[in-house]
């Protein structure tokens, strides 16, 4: 009797150990599961129409077979959707299902011994000589009818039929093929018995945003420099918006449009000593007119922003607002709110500094500070004020340089309440800070390529934003220059150099953007040797751009833009391939639609100076082409068409008269009066 009592007690504290009092019982492992980001605490990201593919590693004990669900949700649901899993070997299932909406879906795995999935693979092994055979066959039918019990309607009465043919009078061939029945078996799998079913242990997240957090092209540009020999309105700037929409960009991205402080303002080229008439620079926020939610006077009024808002959106742009959390020393936060900023000993606010650069007309806002809930709150109050006047997307300034803490509450929850905004992440620091920032919630996040320019860093760079893991939650907007930013390249490079980076941009990432006019006129200038800095930045003085030169890229930038929005292929980041050429100063990649009815392949010379050639190496297979015969290349910037044979293929680029290609492969589908004829 001891035995038994002490047996007793211990399967109840061991099936109270595992959850629940059929934990003992459950016999299936779920490991593995993919993706997830850093076991779950983070949220995979799609947009809306994306598939969301995941993967798991689900076995049992012994040779029982085991069926395998995804289980996924929209967030606010109660109810799961449930799709089976298909098993691809080696113990490994796969399922997929595709986000409709935006906002956020769950997403997990579950698994059970399949006792019916079990009792079929035994009975296909067993000949039909087995004299164990109409046992196993009542063995069957008394699961199928269990099955029955727990269905409905004509679900319920087809499934006890299955059952009383396994013991009636019907021959063995009938009942195998009852046993065999593929309907059969989806009733047994919706109907199946769980109760000793295993659930992963967490449900992970997939945020969903709208398409143009994967696809879009973006063009920033300084308001003030919009005027006719004055500082500019946003009233002037409707020429400047139909010359940005006829280059078929997709966003505007403006500069901080706040009053800008005095004191301490700098002049021109970055000078400490200004002039009277300097405007001083936009990043320097604040002033008597007002702080982060006030307009500069001498752009407009509030109201004129939301007017220039709506001629955006009339004109198939949207508009991205500059956040950059930081003061002039005439914010009025600075005299209301002096507890939000560090003091120095001798009582006076601590300016930004990064030694040896000083930047006396920017105070940044002290998170360590005692008033830190209060400091958050009207950081967060910002952002919700531009969403109130029509800004849903928005470019983070230096967000490295903010806590973690503070951009995971506050993308959060303004997502929440507005799952349509976007933010895209200015922070060109450590990888491991970037990709913190991605996983946090920033939609978008500015990368190296300003400073990849060889073939074998593109190759490095791309492969490890395309195939790591990295993917799932990072999702890279490229520029080739900034205000900030003019690449050595760029600077010596000449036009031609302006082109290829532009269309390595466009068409190596779904998401681009460039700082204009000063790329599309090959402004290249540097304020001093070994600078990155432009001359006469437009961060420190309004400039007046002359749009109609003839030698603008204007025409070329709107040529790519067209391609990319007339080609699938160019709309998404995973399917970038690589391919070998023989020549280090050319680079050969390609992108695929899912269907492979688009796929674009791009070649480069990233020699801004001299002809280069090579031979081009292509997998064939990979893009569904027989090796026999032969198939277009159709530039589509020249619009020249090339017949290629085989894997191997000649190129030859001059970077003066056009240094890339830009071809859409089209396959030969027939052939009519000694005609080919291609898709």
């Amino acid at each position: 009797m001891a035995n038994t009592a002490t047996s007793k007690k211990t399967r109840a504290a061991t099936e109270s150990a595992v959850t629940g009092s059929t934990g003992g019982r459950r016999r299936v492992v779920i490991e593995n599961v993919r993706p997830q980001i850093d076991d779950g605490r983070f949220p995979i990201k799609r947009v809306v129409g994306e598939r969301v593919v995941v993967e798991a590693d689900a076995f049992g004990d012994g040779h029982d077979r085991i069926s395998c669900v995804l289980l996924y949700r929209r967030e606010q649901d109660q109810d799961w959707q449930e799709l089976p899993m298909r098993l691809l070997g080696n113990d490994r299932w796969r399922a997929e299902f595709r986000v409709a909406e935006i906002g956020r879906y769950r997403y997990s795995v579950s698994a059970w011994v399949d006792h019916y999935e079990t009792w079929r693979h035994d009975l296909e092994r067993r000949p039909d000589t087995d004299r164990d055979l109409p046992m196993v066959l009542q063995m069957g039918a008394a699961l199928i009818e269990a099955a029955a019990h727990r269905a409905r309607g004509l679900e319920a009465r087809r499934l006890q039929a299955a059952a009383e043919a396994l013991t009636g009078e019907a021959p063995l061939v009938e009942k195998r093929h009852v046993a065999g029945d593929d309907e059969n078996a989806r009733l047994m799998h919706r109907y199946a018995e769980r109760r000793f079913i295993a659930g992963y242990e967490r449900e992970l997240t997939v945020v969903v945003d709208r398409e143009l957090a994967r696809f879009s092209a973006w063009y920033e540009f300084f308001p003030r420099s919009c005027g006719e020999g004055s500082h500019g309105r946003f009233a002037d700037c409707e020429p400047m918006l139909d010359y940005i929409a006829g280059m078929g960009f997709d966003v505007v991205y403006l500069p901080p449009i706040h009053p800008i402080g005095h004191k301490f303002r700098k002049g021109r080229n970055n000078v400490l000593t200004p002039e009277s008439h300097d405007v001083g620079s936009p990043w320097a926020i604040g002033g008597p007119e007002g702080g982060h939610k006030a307009v500069h006077p001498e752009l407009g009024t509030l109201e004129d922003f939301r007017r220039f808002v709506a001629s955006a959106r009339a004109r198939g742009l949207e508009v991205a607002l500059d956040i950059a959390y930081q003061c002039s020393p005439d914010h009025p936060y600075v005299h209301e709110h002096p507890q939000w900023f560090r003091h120095r000993p001798d009582g006076s606010i601590q300016y930004a500094e990064n030694p040896p650069k000083k930047y006396q007309d920017i105070y940044p806002f002290d998170f360590e500070c005692e008033a830190w809930e209060s400091l958050w709150t009207e950081l967060k109050s910002i952002v919700e004020f531009w969403i109130e006047q029509g800004v849903r997307i928005f470019r983070v300034d230096n967000p490295h340089t903010k806590p973690f803490p503070f951009w995971a509450w506050l993308i959060d929850d303004v997502k929440r309440a507005y799952p349509d905004v976007l933010f895209l992440a200015e922070a060109f620091t450590r990888p491991k800070i970037m990709h913190r920032l991605a996983k946090l919630g920033f939609t978008q996040s500015y990368t190296y390529f300003t400073w990849r320019n060889s073939k074998g860093e593109l190759i490095d760079y791309f492969t490890e934003l395309t195939r790591g893991q990295g993917r799932e939650y990072f999702r890279p907007n490229v520029w080739p220059n900034t205000p900030d930013i003019l690449n050595e390249y760029l600077q010596f490079g000449g036009r031609a150099a302006f082109m290829i980076r532009l269309t390595l941009a466009a068409t190596l990432a779904a998401s681009y953007g460039i700082y204009g006019p000063a790329f599309e006129l090959a402004e290249g200038a540097a304020r001093e040797p070994g600078s990155e800095e432009y001359l006469d930045s437009e961060k420190y003085q309004v400039r007046r751009w002359q749009l109609t030169r003839a030698d603008s890229l204007h025409d070329f930038v709107a040529l790519v833009n067209r391609i990319r929005r007339e080609n699938p292929a160019l709309q998404s980041d995973w399917d970038l391939r690589f391919h070998a050429v023989d020549n280090d100063k050319i680079i050969c990649f390609s992108k695929t639609a899912e269907d492979l009815e688009d796929i674009v392949l791009v070649v480069v010379n990233l020699d801004p100076h001299h002809r280069q050639s090579g031979w081009v190496e292509l997998p064939l297979d990979t893009f569904n082409i027989g090796t026999e015969r032969p198939y277009q290349m159709h530039d589509l910037l020249t619009g020249a068409r090339y017949l290629w044979y085989g894997a191997r293929n000649y190129v030859e680029l001059d970077p003066q008269s056009g240094p890339a290609h830009i071809f859409r492969l089209r396959r030969r589908v027939r052939r009519e009066h000694d005609f080919d004829y291609f898709l």
